[in-house]
């Protein structure tokens, strides 16, 4: 089974939550799985998993977090070619285009995508609980 890394920055705590639900699906498909704040946890690191998550809310003009995520990203470039690497997030408005920016940057940094993404609208409550844990078993088997 897979040993996973999944690492998210959160503002109001939806991100969180996702990352959250996420690991308890993949745990709950047999996989090893550490889940933590980006700022715990380097590039070097996050390298040495089988797979890695990286999870950021939509921020400003749809960005990814500029602070804490965009130079961990950034630092991927280069290092990932054939990894298998999955991307989560929150958003509040907007259409997801972060999202396909963001997805479409892992594949150019040669990252093997689990899919385009996992976005949440705000906080994941009823339906947005289920597509959580639901992608982390996915994840699991990935």
């Amino acid at each position: 089974m897979a040993k996973i890394l999944i690492v998210y920055w959160s503002g109001t705590g939806n991100t969180e939550r996702m990352a959250e639900l996420i690991t308890g699906g993949a745990k709950a498909k047999g996989a090893e799985v550490d889940c933590k704040r980006i700022g715990e946890s380097g590039v070097g690191e996050a390298l040495g998993y089988d797979v890695v998550a990286i999870g950021s809310p939509s921020m400003g003009q749809e960005v990814i977090e500029e602070s804490e995520v965009e130079p961990f990203v950034e630092e991927l470039n280069g290092k990932i070619a054939g990894r298998k690497f999955a991307i989560f997030g929150s958003y509040g408005w907007g259409d997801g285009e972060w999202m396909r920016v963001w997805a479409e940057r892992m594949r150019s940094y040669g990252a093997d995508l689990l899919d385009d993404g996992l976005t949440v609208n705000e906080s994941p409550q009823g339906d947005g609980e289920t597509l959580c844990r639901e992608w982390g078993e996915k994840l699991a088997a990935f």
